[in-house]
């Protein structure tokens, strides 16, 4: 049995507790609500979680645990050559056993088999070995009994909690305290989430940093001025270039987004009446929309041979279409939306008394603008220009095509050059053994990455706290 359809199941057997709670609470309450604890509702509700989430959760625990135990009992299985990796193999295992349930009659002859499984879809990443066949076919048996043995256990821990919170229902139990507290206990699981996932990326950027470190020198990846990454042995991995590029695209990108997208929602806000407000603002927005590959194209096929024709050739300054002007530019207006619509909230939510206050005063509408409501907004302005930098700063695909893949120091702003995410990007990808120092570096540059947003985040919530008491 499928996780869907025994969740279905779950959730199935959940409602109808959901009804006979309900019913039971009014049938001891002798049909009359008011000798109940709680509203009736909240019984049912009491049986639903009690039947739904143990076997959810098992459901869960189960999900996260079942990979491992059968991937330790069938590697017994396989033979691994000098320099393979067992990941690698147990990947081959997966997509054959997974392939064995699409085939109405696998074949015994492995070069048939393997053109079978080409058929349906499934890629294997060496020639099918024997070994690996046996492997296959023990993982899917394996699967296939534990599923068996989920399916009863969940079906039976669900029944369970239904019947005994049944049972427990009387007209003096706080059913409306145990539902509250729950969806409290839920409100707190999610909140936790966002921070789970944070440690867990920065555990695992930091592990393998570490392993990289441990085959490359830290300081030649901190203090060096060169990236030639040579997967054959040699590399220099400098850390530096690709920095510099980062910067330079991202700060040419917020030269254009940050005004142009401020001004905007000045406009909007302050002086453009209801009739261009409607029209031009989800005009403005539609940027925000447009996939980053077409801005890609968009720098590829037009602002980079203008650039090229009419401002890098005729001063002298370079002869490729690929630049990080280029790149900047088109990055510029894709987060002009960024800007310009959180800046126009922001703006908008600052209080009319100020303006009126304002006003009374004697100032013009542009004075007030400049000395009351820009200083009130400054919080969510900064919020905006940082969520635009982040943007800029992740940016890959307009990188790739507008300013090539060319790691340097340069201060022409028409040269190719190359971001950070680029290369973690081509590091990655490849027939390239994982555990080589070219690889991991991946996640050194990764772990950078990181360090520089946190370092935005820091600043702008300094800047934030400051006005924030200024003006609350």
């Amino acid at each position: 049995m499928s996780l869907g359809l025994l969740s279905l199941i779950v959730l199935g057997l959940a409602v109808l507790g959901f009804l006979a709670g309900r019913q039971r609470a009014l049938r001891l309450a002798q049909g009359d609500a008011r000798r109940l604890h709680s509203l009736p509702s909240y019984y049912g509700w009491q049986v639903f979680l009690f039947t739904a989430v143990p076997a959810l959760a098992l459901m869960l625990g189960w999900a996260f645990l079942q990979p491992m135990l059968v991937d330790a009992r069938v590697a017994s299985h396989l033979t691994l050559a000098e320099g393979a990796s067992l990941e690698l193999m147990m990947n081959d295992v997966r997509r054959v056993a997974e392939g064995l349930t699409l085939l109405p009659a696998p074949s015994s002859d492995l070069a048939t088999l393997k053109t079978q499984l080409s058929d349906a879809g499934v890629a294997l990443g060496a020639e099918l070995r024997p070994d690996v066949l046996t492997a296959a076919r023990e993982y899917h048996s394996e699967s296939a009994s534990l599923r068996m043995i989920l399916s009863g256990l969940v079906i039976l821990v669900a029944l369970a909690g239904l019947g005994l919170s049944l049972a427990r229902i009387n007209p003096e139990q706080r059913a409306r305290n145990l539902v509250e507290h729950f969806v409290l206990v839920l409100l707190i699981g999610c909140a936790l989430v966002a921070v789970a996932t944070t440690f867990g990326i920065i555990a695992s950027l930091v592990t393998e940093s570490w392993h990289f470190f441990q085959l490359y020198p830290a300081r030649d990846f901190l203090f060096s001025t060169e990236w030639n990454p040579k997967f054959g042995g040699g590399s220099s991995l400098g850390l530096w270039p690709l920095v510099w590029g980062t910067l330079y695209v991202s700060l040419i990108s917020l030269a254009v987004a940050a005004p142009l997208g401020l001004l905007a929602a000045i406009y909007l806000s302050e002086y453009a009446g209801p009739k261009t407000r409607a029209t031009v603002k989800p005009l403005l927005e539609i940027l925000a929309g447009i996939p980053s590959i077409v801005y890609g194209l968009f720098a590829l096929i037009t602002v980079g041979p203008l650039l090229r024709d009419y401002f890098a050739m005729p001063m002298g300054w370079g002869d490729s279409s690929s630049s990080v002007m280029t790149a900047g530019l088109v990055m510029g207006i894709m987060l002009i939306p960024y800007v310009s619509s959180l800046s126009d909230d922001i703006i908008n939510a600052v209080p009319q008394a100020m303006r009126d206050g304002s006003y009374g005063l004697g100032a013009t509408q542009s004075e007030t603008i400049k000395r009351v409501v820009l200083p009130a907004a400054l919080p969510g302005i900064v919020g905006a220009v940082l969520l635009a930098a982040s943007r800029a700063i992740g940016e890959t695909m307009i990188v790739v095509m507008g300013a090539g893949a060319a790691a340097k120091l340069s201060l022409n702003p028409f040269e190719a050059m190359t971001t950070v995410t680029v290369k973690i990007v081509s590091q990655l990808t490849g027939d390239t053994e994982f555990a080589s120092p070219e690889t991991l570096v991946a996640f050194a540059l990764g772990l950078t990455l990181f360090c520089f947003t946190l370092a935005l985040n820091v600043v702008a919530l300094v800047i934030v706290r400051k006005y924030r008491e200024q003006y609350e």
